[in-house]
């Protein structure tokens, strides 16, 4: 059996800078930022040690290895055959989505979304002049999908673009092949563009399978994906992701991007990335091993100690998605000042998102337990 990764004791957590451990006060426990705790891949830390002693830290320049590696990568985890050419690096996704936008729509157009779903949606059409129209997800008794008879309601009134969540964050929801099937035949009817966050496809997990949007048939004319090694791999903070196209039309939309985006992007982000990509295989298998145990762990952890919590667990990530309305109309900050736990408040995610609260569990089983515990005695006390 495959080990779990390991995770360090919370006093060594602690000492780390990042906004996950810096944003609340000490004796919080956060749960909230899609943040790992676990070290980072062997591969990808010799490759920055191995940077960062040759003084290489300038510019970077991501052209041709970094679509080399994603392909080879998207091949051997999906078997989905990707042009290196037509891999386009960018700062993170949120740049990606929005420099699309920007290049898809004129001031004014509308962009479909579908909550609840991963805050920076709602900010990010503001910054590209556009309005949004939310397409909420169905919910019923076995999760949350794609309403995809809403979906043609809305594409009807011709927003410009629909941006897709592919797997869906926060519910962890992976849309099935026939789903996103549809999903393409609409937007080519209905004349809307798809652009596809794609950032958590490496984290799906067992008993699930991703479908890139743009290995369907008719997607690439239709569809454009943003991907990145940063949430699977732990590098949010080194900036490097990628958009990836599959036709002309698309390709040209990408070369209308501000002439200095490729300045943007970290030279350590797409230095990790490329290790990830190339040589992450084996860590990341693990990795997903431990996730699934995780899962396991926090649904045993729910009904003992939370009962009143309700949830769906993950098909995909590491974050979970609680319904908490037996507990509170707005639990984030009951659960902040009583348990000293911070969750990320569900109402971020849009109003579909009242009464719940997500929780990373990509972390280690006792610090979950721990985080339980506090939860639970809050409850009670």
């Amino acid at each position: 059996m495959t080990d779990e990764l390991p995770v360090a004791p919370l006093s060594e957590l602690t000492r780390r800078r990042s906004a996950k451990w810096r944003k609340y006060p000490a004796g919080v426990l956060p749960l909230h930022v899609a943040e790992m705790d676990f070290a980072l891949a062997p591969p990808v830390l010799a490759a920055l040690r191995e940077a960062v002693d040759a003084s290489d830290v300038g510019y970077s320049h991501a052209e041709p290895e970094l679509g080399e590696a994603y392909a080879g990568f998207a091949a051997d985890r999906w078997g989905w055959q990707v042009d290196p050419a037509a891999v386009t690096a960018i700062t993170d996704v949120g740049v990606g989505v929005v420099e699309l936008l920007r290049v898809f729509t004129r001031p004014g157009d509308m962009v479909a979304i579908s909550p609840p779903v991963y805050p920076p949606f709602f900010d990010w059409n503001p910054e590209a002049g556009v309005r949004t129209f939310e397409v909420p997800l169905h919910r019923d008794e076995t999760g949350y999908r794609l309403d995809l008879a809403a979906i043609e309601t809305a594409f009807a009134l011709h927003p410009a673009v629909y941006v897709l969540s592919n797997p869906h964050n926060p519910v962890g929801r992976v849309h099935t092949a026939e789903e996103l099937t549809a999903l393409v035949r609409l937007a080519a009817r209905y004349r809307v563009t798809l652009v596809s966050d794609e950032i958590h496809a490496p984290l799906v997990l067992p008993g699930a399978a991703y479908t890139p949007i743009l290995s369907l048939p008719g997607a690439a004319d239709v569809a454009v994906a943003v991907v990145s090694a940063s949430k699977a791999f732990n590098l949010a903070g080194l900036k490097c992701a990628a958009v990836v196209t599959a036709s002309a039309r698309m390709a040209a939309a990408v070369e209308d991007f501000p002439p200095d985006s490729r300045w943007r992007t970290g030279h350590l982000g797409v230095i990790a990335s490329i290790a990830a990509f190339r040589h992450g295989g084996p860590w990341l298998d693990q990795l997903l091993h431990t996730l699934d145990a995780r899962r396991t762990q926090l649904g045993r952890l729910l009904r003992d100690r939370l009962p009143a919590v309700s949830w769906h667990p993950p098909q995909a990530t590491y974050l979970a998605w609680l319904d908490c309305h037996k507990l509170a109309d707005d639990p984030q900050p009951f659960f902040l000042d009583r348990a000293k736990v911070a969750l990320e408040d569900g109402l971020h995610f849009g109003a579909a998102g009242a009464g719940h609260v997500r929780l990373n569990y990509g972390t280690g089983a006792h610090v979950l337990d721990e985080a339980t515990a506090r939860l639970a005695a809050a409850l009670s006390g």
